[in-house]
């Protein structure tokens, strides 16, 4: 069996949590509580590539708020 999040070939969507944090995250699985779609479905480098587009900060939300106030 191989892993879900490396099939080249599959359809995905990418995800995005409260803290702003993003997931790549196969199109046949449930979205998990607490995650929306932002993004999809498309296909794996697709979705990669929206991520590198819109993700250009990790520092979760609630850390990045802290900071600036």
């Amino acid at each position: 069996m191989t892993n879900p999040f490396d099939d080249t070939t599959a359809t995905f969507r990418v995800l995005v949590n409260d803290l702003q944090q993003h997931s790549l995250w196969p199109s046949f699985a449930d979205v998990p509580n607490g995650w929306l779609v932002m993004y999809g479905p498309g296909g794996r480098q697709e979705c990669l590539d929206f991520v590198s587009r819109s993700w250009t900060d990790m520092t979760p939300r609630t850390v990045a708020e802290l900071a600036a106030s």
